[in-house]
């Protein structure tokens, strides 16, 4: 990897951080509950961009850069495993076992729901 390409996956890194931070903070101040909807909104839009992201690599021969720097870079930082992992910890930690199960599970699929659709959608465009 060159120093370009690794300044550039550093700044879309930053970049998707402070997406995440946005993104999470808006929901979050409008949602109740137990469930963290901010993570589980942002892994999902994730999961949704990266499949959109595979599927047009898939399609038009995306050169090796542009996926590192958007899938590795803003992607990887944007999405956030690390937080959903914290965040089923503590439901299990507060006894809101179901709610930590409903977060776990339907994170996994949601999620894999989101990147099947942005898969479809670029083999769609394309």
């Amino acid at each position: 990897m060159s120093p370009l390409v690794l300044f550039l996956v550093a700044i879309a890194g930053g970049l998707g951080a402070a997406c995440r931070y946005m993104l999470d903070f808006a929901i979050t101040q409008r949602t109740r509950g137990v469930l963290p909807w901010g993570t589980w909104a942002v892994n999902v839009t994730g999961s949704l961009a990266l499949g959109f992201l595979v599927g047009l690599a898939l399609q038009v021969n995306l050169p090796l850069e542009v996926k590192l720097v958007l899938g590795g870079g803003f992607l990887g930082a944007y999405t956030t495993f690390s937080t959903w992992m914290y965040e089923s910890l503590r439901l299990i930690e507060l006894g809101a076992w179901r709610a930590a199960m409903v977060n776990l599970l339907g994170s996994v699929v949601s999620g894999g729901i989101a990147a099947m659709l942005g898969l479809s959608a670029a083999w769609g465009l394309f």
